[in-house]
C-alpha cells in the first residue's frame, strides 16, 4: 500500500504570523549583510582615496573642538584616537603632552598616521577594541559615522569599557536622522535623539553634551553634530 502524506491544516492567523516572522528574519539578515558590505566598501574607498582624504583634512583647524574635550582630561593622560584617519588629531594631542594611542581600519591612513607620529599605528576596526578602563579620553572624530545604526550601541559599549571612570568620550557625526550610501560609503547621520538611543545603556554615563558646527573644509557646507559623553567616577 502506498503511503499518503497527511494534510496539516494551519490556522490562517498562525500562517500569517509565521510568514511575517520569516519576512522579518530575511530583512534582518539583509540589513546585516548591507551593513557589513557598506563598511568594507567604506574601507576600500579610503584605500583608493587616501591621498586626497589626507590633503582635504590634514590642515583643518580643530582647536575649538579640542578645547571642551581636553578641558576634562588631566595633563599627560592617555587618549585613544579611534579611527584616526590622517593622524591630524593624534599628532596635535601628542604635541600638547598627552599619551596617544591610535588606530584606523584603512591601512594607508594608519601608515600615514604612523609616519606623522613616528611609530606604528594599528590597523583595526572598532569591534576589535578590547581594552578595559585604559584611557582617560577617547576621540572618535568623524569615524563612527561609517558604522550602521544597528551596530552603534555595541560599538559605543566597547569604547565605553575602554574608558576610565571619570573619563570623556568625544564623537562626531554629520547632522541628520538616517542612513545613506554615498560613493560606496555608509553614512549614519545623527541628532541628539539618536545619540540618546545609541548610548542609553552605557553604565555610569553621567552627562551628554552636544553642539553643532559647520564643516571647516573649503567648499563644504555640511553641519556636524559634536558629542561629549561623560563617565562617572568610580
Amino acid at each position: 500500500m502506498k503511503s499518503r502524506a497527511s494534510l496539516v491544516v494551519v490556522p490562517l492567523k498562525e500562517a500569517v504570523s509565521g510568514r511575517n516572522k520569516l519576512a522579518g528574519y530575511i530583512q534582518e539578515v539583509a540589513a546585516e549583510h548591507l551593513a557589513v558590505s557598506a563598511m568594507i566598501n567604506s574601507v576600500e574607498y579610503y584605500d583608493l582615496h587616501a591621498k586626497q582624504y589626507i590633503s582635504d583634512t590634514m590642515a583643518v583647524d580643530m582647536r575649538e573642538i579640542y578645547q571642551p574635550f581636553l578641558a576634562r582630561l588631566p595633563f599627560n593622560s592617555a587618549i585613544l584616537d579611534a579611527g584616526c584617519g590622517s593622524g591630524r588629531d593624534a599628532v596635535a594631542f601628542e604635541k600638547l603632552g598627552y599619551q596617544v594611542t591610535a588606530f584606523d581600519a584603512c591601512d594607508l591612513l594608519a601608515a600615514h598616521a604612523g609616519r606623522m607620529l613616528g611609530r606604528s599605528v594599528a590597523v583595526k576596526r572598532f569591534e576589535q577594541v578590547g581594552e578595559i578602563a585604559r584611557y582617560h579620553g577617547i576621540w572618535a572624530c568623524a569615524s563612527l559615522l561609517h558604522v550602521s545604526s544597528k551596530e552603534l550601541p555595541a560599538i559605543f559599549e566597547k569604547l565605553w569599557r575602554a574608558l576610565k571612570p571619570g573619563g570623556v568620550l568625544y564623537c562626531s557625526f554629520k547632522w541628520g536622522h538616517g542612513e545613506r550610501l554615498q560613493e560606496g560609503r555608509l553614512f549614519t547621520d545623527a541628532d541628539a535623539v539618536r545619540i540618546e538611543h545609541w548610548t542609553s545603556d552605557l553604565k555610569g554615563c553621567s552627562d551628554r553634551q552636544s553642539w553643532i558646527t559647520k564643516d571647516q573644509r573649503p567648499g563644504r557646507s555640511e553641519q556636524w553634530l559634536n558629542v561629549l559623553l561623560f563617565k562617572a567616577d568610580a
